[in-house]
C-alpha cells in the first residue's frame, strides 16, 4: 500500500479550465475539462505515439507529448491564456510516487523503452519538454493512476465516494484513509488529515496467504506467466486471466469425455484463445435453454467446436459462472474489508474496468457478496466511473489547484 498524496475530494467549487494527459500505451489522450461547479464540459483528442518515439530517447518522447499538447491547445483556443492551466497526468506505468506531482518511473512496460526515463521524475521531464516549447502556460500539478482517477471522477458527483476499484484487464483499489493510520506517510500533517491510499491489491497473496484458495489451474497459469509468483490475487480475478481459467477447465472436462464427446479443437488447446469476453457472452441473461443457448453455440463455433448438445451448453455455462462468480466474490471481499475499515455509515465505491462494465451479472454478484460481508449498520453503493484516467486526472489537478490557491478541504 502506498500514499498517493491526493488529500482532498472535489467539493463543487472547482472552476475553470484544466488539462489531463492519459498515457498508457501506443495511443495517448489530451483532454480539456471546463468546470463550473458540478457542470463538466469535456473535450479530448487521441494522439499516436510512433514506434520510433516509443523506443527512442526520453527527450524525444516528452517533446512529442509537448507537441501534441500544443496542437490540442491551439485547436481549442487555449494558447496565450494569461492564467496558468493546471494539468493532471495519468501515467499508467510502474511509478514510485514521492509527492503529488513527483513520481519516478520504475520500469517501462507495454513496449516502451525510451532511454533516460527509468529512475527519473516523469513530471520534471514533462515540464522540461513544456519549457522547450516556450509557449505553453501549463503546469503539471498531479500524477496519478487510473484507480485514483476513478474515485475522483465519481466523487465529483457523490461526496460519499471514498473507494475506487478497477476490475478489467488488471485490478486495483484505492481508498481514503486517515493520516494517523498511514505508517508510510512522509508528507505534512496539515488539514485535511487524510490521504488516498493506492493498495496495489493485485499483489495480495504474493506472500502465500491466499494459496489455500488457489487451484491447480491458478498455479499453472501463474507459473507460465511473465511474472510468476507475483500478482497472485489479480491472476484469480482479472479479465486478463478469467478466460484462460475457463478454457483450462473446459479442456479438462473434454479430455475426460465429459464435454463434446471428448473432441478438443486446436483453438481450445491453445492458451489464451478462450477470451474473457466469451464468459460475458455465455452468461448473457438471454442465453438460456429456451433460446437453445444460441450465444454459447456461437462462441463454441468460433473456437472450432460444433455439433454440441444442450448438456454441453449447460456445462460450459456453469464453468463460466463459477469462474466469474469466484472473481466477483474475491473482489467483493477486498471491497468489504475497505468499507469496514473506513467505517462510515454510507460509502460509495467508484468502479470501472471492462469486466465490471460488460459482464452481465458482475455488479449483482458484488452487491450480493459485499452485503454479506460488511459490518451491521453500514451501507454502500457501487457507482460506475466514467473516464477516470481523463476526467479523474483533471479533477485531481482542479482540487490540487484549489487547495494551493484558496485553501480549504
Amino acid at each position: 500500500m502506498f500514499p498517493t498524496y491526493v488529500r482532498s475530494l472535489p467539493n463543487g467549487t472547482e472552476n475553470g479550465d484544466f488539462l489531463a494527459l492519459d498515457l498508457g500505451g501506443t495511443n495517448f489522450r489530451v483532454l480539456n475539462i471546463h468546470l463550473e461547479g458540478k457542470e463538466v464540459d469535456m473535450k479530448s483528442k487521441i494522439y499516436v505515439v510512433p514506434p520510433d518515439v516509443m523506443t527512442g530517447t526520453g527527450t524525444e518522447l516528452f517533446d512529442h507529448i509537448a507537441d501534441c499538447i500544443e496542437k490540442f491547445m491551439s485547436e481549442n483556443d487555449l494558447l496565450g491564456n494569461s492564467r496558468k492551466i493546471p494539468l493532471g497526468f495519468t501515467f499508467s506505468f510502474p511509478l514510485k510516487q514521492e509527492g503529488l506531482n513527483k513520481a519516478r518511473l520504475v520500469t517501462w512496460t507495454k513496449g516502451f523503452t525510451s532511454s533516460g526515463v527509468e529512475g527519473e521524475d516523469v513530471v520534471q521531464l514533462l515540464h522540461e519538454a513544456i519549457q522547450r516549447k516556450g509557449n505553453l502556460n501549463v503546469e503539471c500539478v498531479a500524477v496519478i493512476n487510473d484507480t485514483v482517477g476513478a474515485l475522483m471522477s465519481c466523487a465529483h458527483d457523490d461526496q460519499n465516494c471514498h473507494i475506487g476499484l478497477i476490475i478489467g484487464t488488471g485490478s486495483n483499489t484505492c481508498y481514503m484513509e486517515k493520516l494517523n493510520r498511514v505508517e508510510l506517510w512522509d508528507g505534512d500533517n496539515e488539514q485535511p488529515q487524510q490521504v488516498i491510499i493506492n493498495t496495489e491489491c493485485g499483489a495480495f497473496g504474493d506472500n502465500g496467504c491466499i494459496d489455500f484458495l488457489r487451484t491447480n489451474f491458478d498455479e499453472d497459469i501463474d507459473a507460465e506467466s511473465l511474472n510468476p509468483g507475483k500478482q497472485k490475487y489479480e491472476k484469480m480475478i482479472s479479465g486478463m486471466y478469467m478466460g484462460e481459467i475457463a478454457r483450462r477447465y473446459i479442456e479438462k472436462l473434454a479430455s475426460k469425455k465429459l464435454l463434446f464427446k471428448g473432441e478438443i479443437s486446436e483453438t481450445l488447446k491453445t492458451p489464451n484463445k478462450f477470451y474473457t469476453k466469451y464468459i460475458s457472452e455465455i452468461e448473457d441473461k438471454e442465453n438460456t435453454e429456451e433460446s437453445n443457448f444460441q450465444k454459447t453455440r456461437q462462441v463454441l463455433d468460433e473456437i472450432g467446436i460444433d455439433n454440441v448438445t444442450l448438456e454441453d451448453c449447460r456445462i460450459v455455462q456453469h464453468v463460466c459462472q463459477l469462474v466469474s462468480s469466484r472473481s466477483a466474490y474475491l473482489v467483493s471481499s477486498g471491497i468489504a474489508c475497505l468499507i469496514n475499515r473506513i467505517n462510515r455509515s454510507e460509502v460509495t465505491v467508484a468502479v470501472d474496468g471492462s469486466v465490471y462494465r460488460y459482464h452481465p451479472k458482475f455488479q449483482d454478484l458484488m452487491v450480493e457478496k459485499i452485503s454479506q460481508l460488511i459490518n451491521n449498520g453500514l451501507k454502500f453503493k457501487l457507482m460506475l466511473s466514467n473516464d477516470g484516467s481523463g476526467k479523474g486526472a483533471a479533477l485531481v489537478a482542479a482540487v490540487a489547484w484549489r487547495l494551493k490557491h484558496q485553501g480549504g478541504n
